[in-house]
C-alpha cells in the first residue's frame, strides 16, 4: 500500500516517514548525467497527501495523469500534490528526457468514467488543432521517448528531425516556430524564451508535453514511414 515508483522497469516503495530522492544522488540514483541535479525530486508525504517537489534550480518537469487529461509544468521551487492513481513524470536534462511513473495506492482523485469511449492521441486535445506536418514534426522528434516508453530516450536535433521526415531543414525550423507559437498561444509553457534558451530545451519541452498529453501516441509512429516514403517519390 501507499505510494510506489516506477523507473525503466524496475520499483521502489516511497516511505511515508521520510523524502525519497530522484537525482543524480538519492534513493533513486538515475545516472551520472552532468546536466542532471544532484538533488532534483522528491516525493514526500504531507498533511495525509503525497507531494512531488522540485529542488533544482534549472531542470523543471512536466507531471500527467495517466490518461493526459490533466497536466502541470513543475518549475524549481515548486510542489504539486499526487492526487492520482498513476502520475506520468517527464523531465529533460540535457540531450536525455527521462519518464517514470508513480503509483498511489490511496488517490484522493478517481476520475469519473465517461460517458462514452473517448478516443485519445487524436490531433485535437482541447481547443488544440495540429495540421498533418505539425502532428508529423511532433512525431519526429517524439520517436525515440514514444518507441521506448518508461526508460531515457535523447531527444533528436533539428537536423536529425527533418532528414527522418526527409525536409528541409528550413522547413523543419519553420514549422517548429509556428507550432510552439501555436502551443504557447494556449498556455503550454517552456517553447518560448530568450535568446539564453537553449534550442534543445524548446524541443525537448515540446516533446515532454505532447507524450504527457498524449497529443501524440506510440501508435502514430507508422506515420513518419509513410511521410517518408511521399517525401522520397
Amino acid at each position: 500500500m501507499g505510494m510506489q515508483l516506477e523507473f525503466c522497469g524496475e520499483w521502489f516503495r516511497v516511505a511515508e516517514d521520510e523524502p525519497f530522492l530522484i537525482g543524480r544522488e538519492g534513493v533513486l540514483e538515475i545516472d551520472d548525467n552532468p546536466y542532471l541535479h544532484r538533488r532534483f525530486l522528491t516525493v514526500t508525504r504531507h498533511d495525509d497527501l503525497w507531494w512531488l517537489e522540485n529542488h533544482g534550480s534549472r531542470l523543471s518537469a512536466t507531471v500527467a495523469d495517466l490518461e493526459g487529461n490533466t497536466q502541470a509544468w513543475l518549475a524549481p521551487g515548486a510542489r504539486l500534490p499526487l492526487v492520482y492513481a498513476r502520475t506520468t513524470v517527464l523531465f529533460t536534462a540535457g540531450p536525455t528526457t527521462y519518464e517514470l511513473t508513480l503509483v498511489n495506492d490511496e488517490p484522493a482523485y478517481l476520475p469519473t468514467q465517461p460517458a462514452e469511449e473517448v478516443e485519445v492521441g487524436e490531433t485535437t486535445i482541447g481547443p488544440v488543432t495540429l495540421t498533418e506536418s505539425q502532428r508529423l514534426l511532433i512525431l519526429a522528434l517524439a520517436e525515440p521517448v514514444l518507441s521506448g516508453r518508461g526508460s531515457t530516450a535523447t531527444i533528436p536535433t533539428s537536423a536529425e528531425a527533418a532528414q527522418r521526415l526527409g525536409w528541409a531543414l528550413t522547413r523543419f525550423n519553420r514549422k517548429l516556430d509556428n507550432v510552439c507559437d501555436k502551443l504557447h498561444r494556449y498556455g503550454v509553457r517552456g517553447l518560448r524564451g530568450g535568446p539564453s534558451k537553449l534550442a534543445v530545451n524548446r524541443r525537448a519541452r515540446l516533446v515532454e508535453h505532447a507524450v504527457a498529453s498524449r497529443l501524440v501516441v506510440p501508435e502514430q509512429l507508422p506515420l513518419l514511414d509513410a511521410a517518408r516514403d511521399v517525401a522520397d517519390d
